[in-house]
């Protein structure tokens, strides 16, 4: 069942000290990055369609279980840096974010049909998804592969092997099928894709023992070595560089206005020390785009 969590910000003209203030998640690991919003920015305000505007309100859609970049706190409301990344974007558009937490291959559906303003889960910008909507480009990912430690798996040469996935992701849908018809079509084994509905459940299906291997979004990796207490290693390097991008309607204005304002972020260095906080500053990008994804 899906769940409504409403973030309630100040008034507009309170936005301008807008702190975004820490969390913690499940397993007590901080979340947050206590970067302040310096104020509205007006000429994004202006790109907002009408309806938003009297609606005072963006409804995102987000799994909430891909830490850290999305993840539910003690209280079970969606923390991480991107969930900050949105709310920041909402204060400077003068918008409550109101919070829709839902499994990640429902979102794309809710935000092609209008109920969803945007989404906000991590999704890898492709000319595939550009099919049915548009995104706001945030951030410069890869996939990168984690085992065990000792472990001999290489991304390269996992024919035969089981490595877990997170339902829905690019590794599922793209990745682990291309590389296991190279096997087959080289007459050797196919991959075994064990494919979970969380990453949790996809990342402790490798710490049971029950996959050789798992393939996510480099931060979740990172993320996942990070919390394994050396159980954990990286394997292989990390390939098939991409923007994420926060999903939009195709056609709706909220889409340049997100854009906006995400931009105004970059110029004012929010964006920047947000994603230092979260150590990503090495993706980083320069100027907020739409449909940067060219494959």
């Amino acid at each position: 069942m899906k769940k409504k969590n409403l973030f309630t910000f100040p008034a507009m003209a309170a936005v301008a000290a807008l702190a975004l203030t820490g969390c913690v998640n499940d397993d007590g690991a901080a979340g947050g990055s206590g970067v302040e919003v310096s104020g509205v920015d007006e000429a994004a305000v202006a790109l907002l369609p009408a309806e938003v505007k009297e609606a005072g309100k963006l409804v995102v859609g987000t799994d909430a279980e891909y830490p850290p970049n999305e993840f539910k706190d003690a209280s079970g409301q969606p923390a991480g840096w991107s969930v900050d990344l949105v709310e920041a974007i909402g204060a400077k558009l003068g918008l409550e974010v109101e919070w829709e937490i839902m499994s990640f291959d429902s979102i794309l559906p809710r935000v092609e049909e209008g109920a969803l303003s945007l989404g906000s889960s991590s999704f890898t910008d492709t000319l595939e998804r550009q099919k049915t909507v548009d995104f706001v480009n945030y951030l410069q990912a890869g996939t990168a592969w984690a085992a065990p430690k000792g472990s001999t798996v290489d991304p390269d040469n996992a024919c035969g092997m089981k490595v877990s996935v997170q339902s829905g992701t690019i590794q599922h849908t793209d990745d682990l099928p291309a590389r296991s018809k190279a096997c087959e079509d080289a007459g050797k084994a196919a991959i075994d894709i064990l494919q979970f509905e969380t990453q949790a459940e996809a990342t402790q299906a490798l710490l049971d023992g029950r996959a050789d291997a798992m393939a996510a979004d480099s931060p979740i990796t990172g993320d996942a070595i990070a919390k394994s207490e050396g159980e954990l290693v990286a394997i292989g390097k990390l390939y098939d560089a991409a923007p994420y991008g926060f999903p939009f309607q195709k056609g709706s204005g909220v889409g340049k206005a997100v854009q906006a304002a995400l931009q105004s972020l970059m110029d004012d260095g929010s964006y920047e020390k947000l994603l230092k906080s979260a150590g990503l500053e090495s993706g980083a990008l320069k100027e907020a785009t739409i449909n940067a994804g060219n494959s």
